[in-house]
This record gives C-alpha cells, structure tokens and sequence, in this order.
C-alpha cells in the first residue's frame, strides 16, 4: 500500500485498484477501520467494482498501518480532514463514496462538508444511535484505544475521554445531523442494517430524510450478494458524471 504523511502529522496508507471514474471507500472495523476488512465484508468493492471504477481504500487514522497525532480536539472532523487531503492528493476532483459500518458515518459527513466534490454514496450498514446501544459504541473506543497507548503513553486519560465524547456522544448517526441530510444533495443509496450497531431504524431515517436516498433491506445473504453488487452498480453508474 501506498504510503502518505501529511503536515500535521498524520501518515495515511491507501490502495487502488482499476481505473474510471473514482470511488473512496471507508471499510466497516469502527476505530479500527482499515482496507484489510473489505476482505470480510459481504462484497469487497474492490474485488466487484474495480473493472469499472477507480477504487481507492485506506486505513483510516490510528488503524492498520495508518498513523496520526491523537488530540482532545479530534473527532469526526479529524477524520473528514484526512479524507479531503487524501483526495486533494491524489488529485481527485470529483468522486463516489461507499462507506461500510462506521464508513457510512464517513461518507455522510464528507458529503456533508464537502457536496460539491460527491456525486453520489453508498451506505453499507451504517452506525448510528439507538436508546439502547451508546455504551457499545463507548466500549468500542476504549477498546480500541487500549491498544494504542504503548505508541502514545503521554496520553492523559481526559484526552481519551474528550475524543470518545466527541465521536459518539452526539446523536443519529453520530458524523451529522438529521438537518444535515434534510439538505444534503447527494443521492444516496442505503443497505439496511439490522444489528445493534447498525440499527434498521437509522438507515430507515437516513432514507426518509434525504431528498435523494434509496433503501434496499436484503443485500447481504449470499445468494442475493451478486445482485446487490449490482444494484451498487447501477446506482454509480447512474449517477456519475
């Protein structure tokens, strides 16, 4: 993989393969969110999409291979930051976006701070809050964050403490807002979760907010995945310049 440092510090592995128009994709893992886990998903984008597209993965920020400071200023904000430079880096203009679990919550925020450069997203399964399920995403964090000390022992548990509240003491789908999508122009097409990390509920919201945003409820069984690629097909197709 391709490796990138940026000024603030921050080292930033990616890949891409095939060639087209681009699609930056976010893989499923939470914290832990790295290409690798394209592999365990149920299609790997860039396996399926790679004949028609340009498809970029990374390691986000403090997972895989990737590196970056860790502040009590970081947060969702820290991660679209990289997104947008990575992007200006490879010198794309324009893109797609397929974000699975936590990926989604990526994908909406860059679409969100950024809809001119985002012609259209798929959301697989994305994160968001129920009543019931904040301390499983708290658990998460610090989870992860128990692994990264031995590179970082300076930090002060209040750091720890400020970024987790930061990335998931918010609401939705933690990233952005429910006015955010109310407005969002991007056209968006959401495969539903089902699980306590990945509520139905919010997928469903997500779809009935956005004024441009399509939901299919079965797409990961087996026997239906290949249509699914299909559809995800279609859909960037349809939507790319």
């Amino acid at each position: 993989m391709p490796t990138w440092t940026r000024d603030n510090g921050a080292t930033i592995h990616y890949t891409e393969q095939g060639t087209g128009f681009p699609l930056l994709t976010f893989a499923p893992g939470g914290m832990r969110s790295a290409a690798a886990f394209w592999e365990r998903s149920p299609f790997n984008p860039l396996v399926e999409l790679a004949d028609e597209f340009r498809v970029i993965a990374m390691d986000q920020r403090n997972a895989g291979a990737s590196r970056a400071p860790i502040t009590a200023q970081d947060g969702w904000h820290s991660y679209a930051d990289d997104h947008r430079a990575l992007l200006d880096h490879l010198g794309i203009q324009r893109c797609h976006l397929l974000g699975g679990c936590i990926g989604g919550a990526f994908a909406l925020r860059l679409s969100v701070d950024q809809p001119g450069r985002v012609s259209a997203a798929v959301l697989q399964q994305p994160i968001g809050h129920s009543p019931t399920n904040r301390s499983v995403f708290y658990e998460l964090f610090d989870s992860w964050s128990r692994e990264l000390p031995a590179q970082s022992p300076e930090i002060p548990a209040a750091t720890w403490q400020a970024f987790r509240e930061r990335m998931y003491d918010g609401s939705f789908v933690f990233s952005v807002r429910e006015d955010d999508v109310r407005t969002l122009p991007t056209p968006l097409l959401v495969l539903m979760g089902n699980d306590v990390y990945h509520p139905s509920e919010i997928s469903r919201e997500i779809v009935a907010l956005s004024p441009h945003a399509k939901l299919i409820e079965r797409w990961k069984e087996p026997e239906i995945v290949q249509q699914t690629v299909r559809e995800v097909r279609a859909f960037l197709r349809q939507h790319t310049p």
